[in-house]
C-alpha cells in the first residue's frame, strides 16, 4: 500500500470530520490538496469562480446543517478572497475550515512571488490561525482547528505550503477523536436564583431575543406565558423565535416594526436571550437589563447589565421557568400587543395594498408575494441592504424556514454565494436568493457555479439601480445621494445567454406568474424584478437628528433640481413615517 502524503492525510481528517465539500479555486500550492479530494470519494471538490463565494458557501452550508463545512484558496491572492466570507462565517458562529494554502516553505520571509502572511491576515476571523510548517504537526494541528470552529462556534485556519502537502506524511501520527458537536452550558444555581428574584419582583418583563434562542422556542414560549412578558426578537432571531408566537411585538433596530421598541423601554426589565444585538441607541438606559449568552465576552458589551448569565438559552430557562412565580397580570403584555397590531396595519401592509398599478414595483409587495408562494421548508438567502429590510418584515418563519444573511458582519454580495451552499446540502430543497442589483452584480461570475453543478437555486433580484441603503444612510446624514445609481443590463437576459432561466418583470400583475414558473423550473433561474427606487425603509423611531438630517437632505436635492425625486419619495414613503 502506498505511503499517504500529508495533503492525503489531510483529506481524509476532513472527511472523518463530517466534511462533504471543499469549496475553492484551484491554485499550484492546492494542486496536492485538489488531487487527494480527487482520489478520495468521501469529499467533493466544489470549483466556484471566486474565493470569496467559497468561504460564503461554506459558511451557509454550516448555518443549515450545524455541522463543520470548509474553503481553500490557493498562495497569496487565492486566500485573500476568502477573507470577507470567513469574517461573515466567524461572526455567525458557523463552524468553518479554512486552508490557506501558502509559498514554497524554503522561500517564505523572502519576498517570493505571491508571498503573503496568512498566520497574521486572518487572525480576526478565527478562533485558530496556524502553519503547517513540518509534515510532523499533522495531523494534530488541522485536528486542533477542527475542535476549535466547531467547539467555539466559527472558523479554524490551517495556513500550508504546497510543497509540505506533497511530503510523505508521519508514520506514527497521533490521531484522536474529534469533537463533532457542542455542548450545552447551564448557569449556576446562584446566578439562577439571582435571576429568578429579579422576575418575581418585576411588574413589567419583556424578552428580546437573538440567534441564540435556536432550538429553545418551546422554552422562550413557556416562560414568557408563566411571566406574562411580549417577546421581541433581533433580525438574527425572527426565523427561530417569531414563529406560533402569541407574545410576539415584532423586531427593534433600523430594520424594526411593530412594538419592539416600545416594549423593551416600558418594561421594568428587559431580559436578552442570546443575542448580541449591536445598536446600543435602541436599549434602554433607565430599566434593569439581564444578559443570558453562551459567550461569556458578549455579556455586557452593549449595555449596562444588573446581572450576566453565562448560560446556553434553553438550559437557563429549563433551570428557570420551574422556579418563578406566574404572574395573572397581562396589561403590560395586551398593550405591548396592541401597539404591535396596529403598527404591523399601519406600517408593514402600507406597500402590499392597492398595488396592481404601482409601476415601478414596490419591492414590499415582491417580497409579500413571494414570502406567499415560496415553499414552507424554503432556505433564504438575503443580500446586505434594503433586503434586508424587506426580509425582515415580509418573510414569514414557521419552524421550518430558514433566512440566512450577512446580518453581522453586513457585507454585500452574500446572498448568491450562501444560496450555492444552502443548496449543496439538499437539492430537493427550494433555495431562494433575494438578491439586490449591488450585491448580485458583485459576485455575478458565480452564477455560472450554479450552472456548471445545475443547482436549482432560485434568484430573485430586487433591481432598483441604486445602491438604496447607501442612499438612505445618506440622506438621514443630512447629504444628497451621490454615487449610488447602478446603469444594470437586462440580468434576465443574461441569465438566458448563460442556459439559465431567465425572466424580467416591469409590471405587477407579471410577478406571480414569473415566480411561479421560475419555481417549477428544474434548474438554476433567476426574476429580475425592476422596483421602485424611492421605496425607503422607515425605521419604527425617528429621532430629532434623524429628521433634521432627512429634511436638509431633501433641501439640497430639491436646490439641486431634485423635486420631482423628492415629490415620488414623499408619495412612496408617506404613509409608512409613524405619526408620534
Amino acid at each position: 500500500m502506498a505511503k499517504q502524503n500529508v495533503a492525503e492525510q489531510f483529506v481524509d481528517i476532513l472527511a472523518r470530520a463530517g466534511v462533504k465539500r471543499l469549496y475553492g479555486v484551484v491554485g499550484d500550492s492546492l494542486n496536492p490538496v485538489v488531487d487527494a479530494i480527487r482520489r478520495n470519494s468521501s469529499i467533493d471538490w466544489i470549483h466556484v469562480r471566486h474565493e470569496e463565494t467559497a468561504a460564503f458557501a461554506a459558511g451557509a452550508e454550516a448555518q443549515v446543517t450545524g455541522s463543520l463545512a470548509a474553503c481553500a484558496g490557493s498562495c497569496g491572492p487565492g486566500n485573500l478572497h476568502l477573507i470577507n466570507g470567513l469574517y461573515d462565517a466567524h461572526r455567525s458562529m458557523a463552524p468553518v475550515l479554512a486552508l490557506a494554502s501558502h509559498i514554497p516553505s524554503g522561500e517564505i520571509g523572502l519576498g517570493y512571488f505571491q508571498e503573503t502572511h496568512p498566520e497574521l491576515l486572518f487572525q480576526e476571523c478565527s478562533h485558530y490561525n496556524e502553519m503547517i510548517s513540518n509534515p510532523e504537526q499533522m495531523p494534530r494541528l488541522l485536528q486542533t482547528a477542527i475542535q476549535h470552529a466547531i467547539g467555539r462556534g466559527g472558523v479554524g485556519v490551517v495556513t500550508m505550503p504546497g510543497d509540505i502537502a506533497s511530503k510523505p506524511a508521519p508514520e506514527k501520527s497521533i490521531e484522536h477523536a474529534l469533537v463533532t458537536e457542542r455542548p450545552t452550558v447551564r448557569p449556576g444555581d446562584d446566578e439562577i436564583d439571582k435571576l429568578c428574584r429579579m422576575v418575581d419582583e418585576a411588574k413589567r418583563v419583556t424578552l428580546f431575543c437573538g440567534s441564540g434562542t435556536a432550538g429553545a422556542h418551546a422554552e422562550v414560549m413557556a416562560f414568557a406565558e408563566k411571566i406574562k412578558s411580549p417577546v421581541g426578537h433581533a433580525l438574527r432571531g425572527k426565523e427561530w423565535i417569531q414563529y406560533d408566537n402569541p407574545y410576539d411585538v415584532g423586531m427593534s433596530g433600523l430594520l424594526g416594526y411593530g412594538a419592539a421598541y416600545e416594549a423593551t423601554h416600558e418594561c421594568d426589565l428587559l431580559i436578552l436571550l442570546g443575542t448580541d444585538f449591536p445598536y446600543n441607541a435602541f436599549l434602554p438606559d433607565d430599566v434593569k437589563i439581564v444578559q443570558v449568552d453562551v459567550r461569556p465576552e458578549r455579556l455586557g458589551r452593549r449595555s449596562k447589565l444588573d446581572l450576566a448569565i453565562w448560560g446556553d438559552v434553553r438550559e437557563t430557562l429549563r433551570c428557570l421557568t420551574p422556579r418563578v412565580q406566574p404572574k395573572s397580570d397581562r396589561k403590560f403584555l395586551d398593550r405591548m400587543l396592541k401597539k404591535h397590531a396596529n403598527a404591523l396595519e399601519g406600517v408593514v401592509k402600507a406597500y402590499t395594498r392597492k398595488v396592481d398599478k404601482h409601476v415601478p414595483i414596490h419591492p414590499e409587495y415582491v417580497a409579500s408575494v413571494l414570502d406567499e408562494m415560496a415553499d414552507e421548508d424554503a432556505v433564504f438567502t438575503v443580500d446586505t441592504g434594503m433586503n434586508n429590510v424587506w426580509a425582515a418584515r415580509y418573510l414569514t418563519p414557521n419552524g421550518k424556514r430558514r433566512v440566512i444573511g450577512s446580518f453581522s458582519h453586513g457585507s454585500m454580495a452574500n446572498a448568491l454565494p450562501q444560496a450555492i451552499g444552502a443548496q449543496f446540502t439538499d437539492r430537493n430543497r427550494q433555495v431562494v436568493a433575494m438578491s439586490g442589483d449591488g450585491g448580485f452584480s458583485m459576485l455575478m461570475g458565480d452564477f455560472l457555479t450554479l450552472l456548471q453543478y445545475d443547482l436549482p437555486v432560485k434568484v430573485v433580484l430586487f433591481n432598483n439601480s441604486s445602491l438604496g441603503m447607501v442612499e438612505l444612510e445618506m440622506l438621514v446624514a443630512g447629504l444628497p445621494s451621490y454615487g449610488t445609481t447602478n446603469k444594470n443590463p437586462d440580468f434576465a437576459a443574461i441569465a438566458r445567454a448563460a442556459g439559465a432561466y431567465g425572466v424580467r418583470v416591469e409590471k405587477p400583475k407579471q410577478l406571480q406568474s414569473a415566480l411561479k414558473d421560475a419555481f417549477k423550473h428544474k434548474g438554476p433561474a433567476l426574476v429580475d424584478v425592476v422596483t421602485d427606487p424611492n421605496a425607503l425603509s422607515i425605521p419604527p423611531k425617528i429621532s430629532a437628528d434623524m429628521v433634521t438630517g432627512f429634511a436638509l437632505s431633501a433641501s439640497k436635492i430639491v436646490l439641486d433640481g431634485g423635486v420631482g425625486r423628492m415629490l415620488q419619495m414623499a408619495r412612496s414613503n408617506l404613509r409608512n413615517v409613524p405619526r408620534p
